[in-house]
């Protein structure tokens, strides 16, 4: 399945003629003690660099990085500057402005071949306005001749410099982009079946529109996280304390609407529930983890991971599997009492890769990088892009894609 958008290799990019491009990364990464603290985006879009370079071309990269207020340089780009030159093995430019005078003439003296790297864009409000003079301004400051968009990430949005830029430059996508749109996108519309959706995560509200495509798409759904609360609340069960939405009745009536429709009475092995659940009276490293049936939960008591039976039942589906696509972790992974679950499901899917198994970015993401060893690569594809995802996963546009050059 090819992709309906331009890619870098598409460009006219002859040897001999010096080009420079302007490239969107998604450089939003954890920082710890002002260093990078997972460096997955950064090392998922090197391809797209490295092609570029070995073209001859020159470098102008932007990113955004966490939800600064105005100019607030604990969101500043510079660790990931540093450590994209560890990775790159070369120097890369940092310079301290998007646009303005400074950052034109810093572009303008970098040698051929350079890297330059630009700062947050959100110091700017403009950027998530999706500004027409920002994008022009960044367009001037980086005096290049082609756009290419590979911050999968944030291409559900249109910002300035995923919308906005476009109007300026020629406009096509990197390696990075096109292999997310393409695994993700082949994976939800021609799988190979058995094909099972684990879904997790906090809350229904946010992914209505992709449980309901996979309720269309897939041979099973396996619901887990504070998600299956809800679910285990509208069917009846105390959930306690639990972390649940009581205000869902309508949305879980059509997906329970739509799985009758497809699974008539074997609804309850088609749309899967926990059985039994681990309970805690508190979040903390020290809680102990108690299991019960689903029945049992006291008042006083959360559901804070699928429990021993449900987890022996989950592993045992997706084992069959031949298309995994797993969004949400199935407790409250970041404690080890509770990450029981989301464990024993990446173990599954790393231990068969047979399995086409494709991580949701986000929080599953980053549970699944710090449990793998071998840095996500026990799976076919771990996504770059958490709300990206979900939006390509339920079958909506993502403005940062519609507004790239077609493919020829």
């Amino acid at each position: 399945m090819g992709f309906f958008k331009q890619i870098i290799r598409d460009l006219p990019l002859h040897h001999g003629k010096h080009y420079r491009v302007l490239v969107r990364v998604d450089y939003n990464v954890p920082l710890k003690d002002g260093k990078v603290g997972d460096d997955l985006r950064i090392r998922a879009g090197l391809p797209t660099l490295q092609y570029l370079l070995e073209q001859g071309c020159s470098l102008v990269l932007m990113s955004h990085l966490g939800r600064p207020e105005g100019r607030d340089l604990s969101c500043s780009l510079e660790p990931a500057a540093d450590r994209l030159s560890e990775l790159l093995g070369k120097k890369v430019i940092f310079v301290d402005d998007t646009i303005g005078d400074a950052a034109f003439q810093a572009v303008k003296k970098a040698p051929e071949g350079s890297v330059v790297m630009l700062q947050n864009l959100r110091f700017d409000p403009r950027e998530e306005e999706n500004d027409m003079e920002y994008a022009k301004a960044i367009a001037r400051v980086a005096q290049a001749d082609f756009f290419v968009q590979d911050g999968f990430g944030v291409v559900h949005r249109a910002h300035a410099s995923t919308e906005a830029i476009t109007h300026f430059l020629p406009s096509v996508s990197g390696l990075l982009l096109e292999k997310e749109y393409v695994t993700i996108s082949q994976a939800m519309e021609n799988p190979a079946h058995p094909f099972v959706a684990v879904l997790g995560g906090a809350k229904v509200s946010d992914k209505i529109k992709v449980v309901e495509r996979f309720v269309k798409l897939a041979d099973t759904v396996l619901v887990g996280g504070a998600m299956a609360n809800t679910f285990l609340a509208y069917k009846g069960h105390a959930v306690g304390k639990s972390k649940a939405e009581t205000d869902q009745k309508e949305t879980l009536d059509s997906i329970y609407a739509a799985a009758h429709k497809k699974a008539g009475d074997d609804v309850d092995t088609f749309v899967v529930l926990p059985t039994d659940v681990a309970v805690g009276h508190e979040l903390s490293d020290s809680e102990k983890r108690v299991n019960k049936t689903v029945d049992q939960i006291a008042d006083d008591e959360m559901a804070l991971d699928i429990g021993d039976k449900s987890i022996e039942n989950y592993t045992a589906i997706i084992e069959k599997a031949k298309t995994v696509i797993w969004n949400g972790p199935l407790g409250m992974s970041e404690y080890d009492n509770f990450a029981h679950g989301s464990a024993r499901v990446a173990l599954s899917l790393a231990t068969h890769p047979e399995i086409t198994s494709i991580v949701g970015g986000g929080d599953t993401a980053d549970f699944v990088l710090k449990w793998d060893a071998n840095n996500g690569g026990s799976f076919t594809h771990v996504s770059t892009g958490g709300g990206a995802g979900l939006d390509l996963m339920a079958g909506n546009k993502l403005p940062g894609v519609e507004s790239l050059l077609d493919a020829r």
